[in-house]
């Protein structure tokens, strides 16, 4: 199976989950988007976690709603950039702080990912969504803290890439993070940091799309 082929059968291990009716959180990434895809076929309300999330659920016919629109959430799809026993990192879409507020009101949260993206300690860079003003300060602290602070620069247009809540990203590399709950609080204590891209025991179930099948990993 190619890698697109793992992501779309994951994605829908996850959609068949989902029951008619539901309120789900749609998550952004290029897996949760097959997930929106194969959702179009389903009664279901949607809250996107982004922009891109909201137009992709529009294309696919799904109603869409905001979060003050809504009672709850039954269930959200997301992807992750990475995954790992306890926690899981997220922000390669820049859309991590609203994800995070939906996944985390979520009922169930379902993560839908191919095999590159497991591993057993989790090693790539933190995303951080910063306020404007305080970037330079909040980086600083990030290099007190052992990491190496990297402004994330748009690859279609001159200067940084700028969130749908208009901030900045600082993709902050700690190594090996042996402990993400402490890094989860201590980044969470920056003044200037809107959301850290550390998920920490939040997801339920972990759907793996693998050549022989779906595997399903209950957290």
């Amino acid at each position: 199976m190619t890698t697109a082929e793992r992501k779309r059968a994951a994605a829908q291990a996850a959609v068949e989950a989902v029951s008619e009716g539901a309120t789900v959180g749609l998550g952004s990434g290029s897996t949760a988007a097959y997930a929106i895809d194969l959702l179009g076929d389903h009664d279901i309300r949607g809250v996107p976690t982004s922009f891109q999330a909201r137009e992709r659920a529009l294309d696919a016919g799904i109603p869409v709603r905001s979060l003050d629109q809504v009672d709850g959430i039954d269930i959200a799809i997301d992807g992750a950039d990475q995954v790992g026993p306890q926690a899981l990192i997220k922000g390669g879409g820049a859309a991590h702080a609203r994800e995070k507020v939906i996944d985390t009101l979520a009922d169930e949260l379902v993560i839908v990912v191919d095999p590159r993206k497991l591993t057993d300690t989790l090693d790539r860079p933190v995303p951080l969504e910063v306020l404007p003003a305080a970037r330079t300060v909040v980086a600083e602290t990030v290099a007190d803290l052992g990491g190496e602070p990297t402004l994330r620069r748009a690859s279609e247009k001159s200067g940084p890439v700028v969130t749908d809540n208009g901030n900045l990203l600082l993709d902050c590399d700690f190594g090996h993070i042996d402990a993400p709950k402490h890094l989860a609080r201590q980044l969470a204590d920056l003044p200037g940091v809107l959301e850290h891209g550390l998920f920490v025991e939040v997801a339920d179930t972990v759907y793996i799309g693998r050549d022989d099948g779906v595997e399903t990993q209950p957290r």
